[in-house]
């Protein structure tokens, strides 16, 4: 899929990170969502970041930098893709919400997406370094960032991964496993599939890597998402048919199957 019609869905390429200054943000997610359960448009969360300061920041200028920050994480806006399908999950699967977060933040911050190889990288129990993490980014854009930056930069990459559930500890960060849920791997699926991939392939991409569960495991918890209606999963031996008409609109599989 181009990058120009990824971009429509929802994914970012530039090369900005929220991870300069902040984490994905989960807390400030959830207490947003919590406070406007019924928005319909990017401004009804702007507004309730800034004018009604639902997020209890101390100044204004700390409240639009806060909107900011989580419209590059997510965008904020119903009407795009995959953030209207992260609220659907969301609504359904509390459990699953730091990973349902990070998938969407993975999606549109680049740092972020790129450190993902240094954590699927790690054993089960084994410790991560943040000066490794610094060298990581530091490979991805050569002498871009400060050495102060790098490290600030690392902290926060680590403290997002240990709130998404991968890593956990609060000065020494150790891998864990993640817990993956039927709406984290829903989700995954429909990440999947808007990039292009179909059938047994949505079960090898890097949204379901981000799971953190066997291919075994994310059939089963696919099956379980099928069951309650969020997706169609339907399977006869290695034979996959999968559907998400509760996830895309007309006009967006009409846009996918141009581009297919």
């Amino acid at each position: 899929m181009e990058k120009s019609i990824l971009e429509r869905f929802g994914f970012k390429y530039n090369k900005r990170s929220v991870h300069t200054g902040r984490t994905i943000m989960l807390e400030e997610l959830s207490n947003l969502l919590e406070a406007v359960p019924d928005a319909i448009v990017y401004d009804d969360y702007i507004k309730a970041i800034i004018d009604q300061n639902c997020l209890l920041k101390r100044s204004s200028s700390s409240r639009t930098i806060t909107a900011n920050f989580l419209t590059e994480l997510y965008s904020l806006d119903p009407t795009i893709s995959i953030f209207r399908n992260l609220l659907f999950f969301w609504n359904r699967d509390e459990e699953g919400r730091p990973l349902l977060a990070m998938l969407c933040a993975f999606c549109r911050d680049r740092v972020l997406n790129y450190s993902f190889k240094a954590i699927k990288s790690l054993e089960h129990n084994a410790e991560v370094k943040k000066k490794s993490i610094e060298e990581l980014i530091d490979e991805m854009e050569p002498n871009r960032f400060s050495e102060s930056t790098l490290q600030s930069m690392a902290r926060n990459i680590l403290s997002s991964w240990t709130k998404s559930g991968h890593l956990k500890g609060r000065r020494d960060k150790v891998r864990v496993q993640a817990k993956a849920t039927p709406a984290t791997v829903a989700y995954a699926i429909f990440l999947g599939y808007l990039e292009g991939q179909r059938g047994p392939a949505l079960f090898e991409t890097t949204y379901m890597e981000i799971n953190d569960c066997s291919k075994e495991m994310a059939i089963e918890l696919a099956e379980n998402a099928s069951a309650r209606g969020w997706i169609f999963f339907k399977r006869i031996g290695n034979v996959m048919e999968i559907s998400l008409p509760n996830l895309i609109t007309k006009e967006e599989a009409d846009l996918i199957y141009e581009q297919n």
